[in-house]
């Protein structure tokens, strides 16, 4: 049991509060005062807020599922055990707040500013985060089942140990993201993640995701394309036929091009000679690994080809 001194508010407009300055117990439950503001409503909070702020609010493990905080100013605030179900924050600041272990099942944190916040083993299953920013949040061991993080800012976050199964991640921008000890496979629009920077992909996460990664989210990442290739047989699955590597003649070298830029645009990862071919590379050597490496062998039979098949 620590205490603490709280500032007095003379002539303060909201009765509820304190009247003079006065020593308080501060023990590990949620400040009372406090409390009985927020539900006086977000305007009464927010005036508060404003009025001082050097406090640092205190909400640990109330319930307040249901509850409208549109708006509200929690930034700084102690929220850690909180119950938040079905709680609508859209909007809310949360700047640095400490949301460990809290509850936001089905909570609705559209364009709210989480920046910096530490959602550490929280539950966010079934939430809506569009818009949201979660820049440099701690977001490792959440439960983020089904939840909807379309257009959210996750530049710097720490997803760790994130359960993510069914989360749609639609136009989510990520840059030093990170994105260890995860099962990706369910993850939803991964293709359409906007990487503003490289992000850590742990091998665990490839391990538990089975490889089953789009190649475009990984190689967005900054993955090594030697590593993408061989992800699937280098944890003991065979490569699935997902990849394609085009053989052709030299003098079919439009058609090639206009193929392989379709095949792409169908998230199909091809290979072809101009293209990939480094300098010093031998051909036939280079072609036989291709052919490892690569599900598919895409001939391009043309009249070119078969001609220069028979000299």
């Amino acid at each position: 049991m620590k205490r603490a001194i709280i500032p007095a508010m003379i002539d303060d407009p909201y009765p509820l509060l304190y009247t003079q300055e006065k020593t308080v117990e501060v023990d590990d439950m949620a400040n009372k005062e406090h409390v009985k503001i927020i539900r006086q409503g977000i305007a009464v909070w927010n005036e508060w807020r404003k009025k001082y702020p050097e406090v640092r609010p205190d909400l640990r493990d109330e319930n307040f599922n249901g509850a409208d905080f549109n708006g509200a100013d929690f930034n700084r605030a102690r929220l850690n055990g909180a119950r938040l179900n079905d709680t609508t924050l859209r909007g809310a600041w949360l700047n640095d707040a400490n949301m460990s272990s809290v509850n936001l099942r089905r909570a609705d944190l559209r364009r709210a500013d989480l920046r910096r916040a530490d959602f550490s083993e929280a539950s966010f299953s079934g939430a809506w985060f569009d818009d949201a920013d979660l820049s440099d949040a701690n977001l490792s061991g959440v439960m983020l089942s089904d939840a909807n993080l379309s257009n959210t800012n996750l530049f710097g976050a720490n997803l760790s140990s994130a359960h993510l199964f069914g989360a749609k991640f639609t136009n989510a921008r990520t840059g030093w993201t990170i994105f260890s000890n995860i099962d990706l496979h369910s993850v939803k629009e991964l293709e359409s993640v906007k990487h503003e920077g490289p992000s850590t992909i742990g091998i665990d996460t490839l391990i538990r995701s089975n490889g089953d990664i789009p190649p475009s989210f990984l190689k967005g990442a900054g993955v090594p394309d030697e590593l993408i290739e061989y992800a699937r047989s280098l944890i003991g699955r065979a490569i699935e036929y997902y990849t394609c590597f085009i053989s052709y003649s030299s003098l079919d070298q439009n058609f090639a091009e206009r193929l392989y830029a379709d095949l792409q645009n169908k998230g199909v990862r091809c290979w072809f000679a101009p293209h990939d071919m480094k300098i010093g590379d031998k051909i036939r050597t280079r072609i036989d690994e291709s052919i490892r490496i690569y599900d598919k062998l895409l001939l391009v039979l043309s009249e070119h080809s078969v001609n220069a098949f028979g000299q």
